[in-house]
């Protein structure tokens, strides 16, 4: 292109439209002025057409509104605010604060919008579908021409960063939403919180039309990505904002470009759609034309991505696959996802997503080994596309509750357990604590199954064993990583031996996890190793050959 990029040309066709533009404008609005004898005429319709179209088809559109002032709670209209409560060069985390006569636990929602070229504002369905039974929170994405240089770069790890940073901030009792191109980086980052033992992780997450493995059944998208190599995005998509921008100079991927592909998916579609909208004008079909307009609206607004986030999600999601194959790391630290184990996860996909492919984002749940049954979903939704995946009549009728109802459940579930957990050390103190008791069976645990995680059950002794007086309990806080209070909650839970603790399987490990919420805890800090150390002991031994083995958690 000589010494102009297709940005430069892009502007400069865009600047020297301006004029025409404008005078079409101009004359739409005198064509339409009721007092003009030509505007109810077949030929004024169609010049109201026509200029309508071409403005419209040659026209930048800005960044829409969210424009949500209501929402219905409780069967009562209430005012809703946006607030921007949390922000970074890159983005703004917008709070929907509904203004209640009586405050509600409602649980807080993080939905995490895609940054792939299209405002956040695109979910605007989504967010309406859950303010009704949630606190809705949404990352706002900045468009990267117009960040400017000094304020540094902004990658794939940045975006974890951002993401972690974002649930910290809002504390405990969070649920997790991710759209479509970041379900990668929540997971990535769901799966770092839970190795790192960090109690800000979500409770739950839901990953709707996400690109977790695109080896399986590969879209039009996944298969363009796949046969070009690295260097090609670079050289080929890659530019420099021009001048004016305030992000003058910037490395990016232009969010026109991006559109062009799109559109180029569809195009005899998108040609329709104009096509009807030419003739909806001309007929006089106001609402047909308001609708058309409403859609092109939100879709041909379009944002820049970074040139650094774009290559490095285009490696590690669809030319290496580096999550499914357990290869991706973040700042040097592997992302290993069979650490996420006290999450629940809810995967959603549409029958007919031509962007990331049927199986795609189910993949998640078979990589997420350790994620017990009872805190996992799969749902497809049938005869949608992959924007019917969050928005449109099907996603309000039949998706948006079933992700209500999940995360409701697993809100719910995590306060009993923790409840539970916390009730019996403040009635029996771990001194008093005896294997055969009752107490370890809380109010909590005797709920039905469905209810809660899955129960530890205490290690009850064996009849031959009843008659003897009981043994005192080993000091569990000579264990490194359990203090007082943990060692009374293990107490209460039917755990008072180092023995119980050295035999502890698998599966007793997860349900003790869920049971009082120790996110890795026994593996990380090798409880377990501890606890046969110390059964060395001679104390120990006469402890433990006196100490039947602990029942099954499953």
């Amino acid at each position: 292109m000589g010494p102009l990029s297709y940005y430069q040309l892009y502007e400069l066709n865009h600047a020297a439209l301006s004029p025409m533009r404008a005078a079409a404008d101009m004359f739409g609005l005198l064509l339409k002025n009721p007092l003009n004898p030509m505007s109810q005429t077949p030929l004024g319709r169609n010049w109201q057409a026509g200029l309508e179209l071409f403005e419209r088809t040659t026209r930048r559109y800005a960044k829409p509104s969210f424009d949500l002032p209501t929402t219905l709670v409780g069967g009562m209209r209430v005012p809703v605010t946006e607030q921007i409560v949390w922000q970074k060069p890159f983005c703004d985390l917008i709070h929907f604060e509904r203004e209640l006569e009586r405050p509600r636990r409602d649980p807080k929602l993080l939905i995490v919008a895609p940054m792939s070229g299209h405002y956040a504002t695109l979910l605007r369905g989504t967010v309406e579908a859950m303010m009704p039974r949630h606190d809705v929170y949404i990352t706002d994405w900045i468009d990267a021409r117009m960040v400017p240089l000094a304020e540094g770069g902004f990658d794939l790890d940045d975006y974890i960063d951002y993401l972690v940073e974002i649930l910290h901030f809002l504390g405990d009792d969070v649920h997790v939403v991710a759209v479509c191109q970041p379900a990668v980086p929540v997971l990535a980052a769901v799966a770092l919180m839970e190795a790192a033992g960090d109690r800000f992780a979500p409770r739950s997450m839901t990953l709707m039309g996400g690109p977790i493995d695109t080896r399986i059944n590969p879209t039009a998208v996944n298969e363009m990505a796949q046969g070009k190599s690295l260097d090609w995005f670079a050289e080929n998509v890659v530019m420099k904002v021009p001048f004016p921008h305030a992000g003058c100079m910037r490395d990016v991927y232009p969010g026109f470009l991006q559109l062009s592909g799109f559109m180029s998916m569809n195009l005899d579609r998108h040609v329709t759609a104009h096509k009807d909208l030419f003739k909806h004008l001309v007929e006089g079909d106001g609402d047909s034309a308001t609708k058309h307009r409403d859609f092109y609206d939100e879709y041909l607004a379009v944002m820049d991505l970074t040139a650094e986030f774009y290559l490095q999600t285009v490696e590690t999601v669809f030319i290496t696959h580096a999550l499914p194959k357990g290869e991706m790391t973040h700042r040097g630290v592997p992302v290993d996802l069979t650490a996420v184990r006290n999450v629940a996860l809810l995967t959603v996909e549409g029958e007919n997503d031509d962007i990331s492919g049927v199986g795609q984002t189910e993949a998640a749940q078979h990589l997420c080994i350790n994620i017990p049954d009872d805190m996992r979903a799969h749902y497809m939704q049938p005869k949608v596309g992959h924007y019917g995946v969050f928005n449109g009549s099907r996603f309000r009728a039949e998706i948006a509750p079933r992700i209500s109802d999940f995360v409701l459940t697993h809100d719910r579930d995590r306060a009993a357990n923790g409840a539970s957990a916390k009730a019996p050390a403040a009635k029996a103190p771990a001194a008093k604590a005896e294997p055969e008791a009752k107490s370890a069976v809380t109010p909590a645990a005797r709920k039905p199954a469905a209810a809660r995680p899955a129960k530890v059950k205490p290690a009850a002794p064996a009849k031959a064993t009843a008659a003897k007086p009981a043994e005192p309990a080993d000091d569990l806080k000579r264990i490194a990583g359990i203090g007082p209070k943990l060692e009374a909650s293990l107490n209460a839970a039917g755990f008072t031996r180092f023995a119980q603790i050295a035999r502890l399987t698998v599966k007793q490990q997860t349900a003790l996890d869920a049971k009082l919420g120790l996110r890795g805890r026994v593996a990380r800090e090798k409880w377990i190793e501890q606890a046969k150390g110390l059964m060395q002991e001679p104390t120990a031994q006469l402890q433990a050959s006196l100490e039947p083995a602990p029942v099954s958690a499953d």
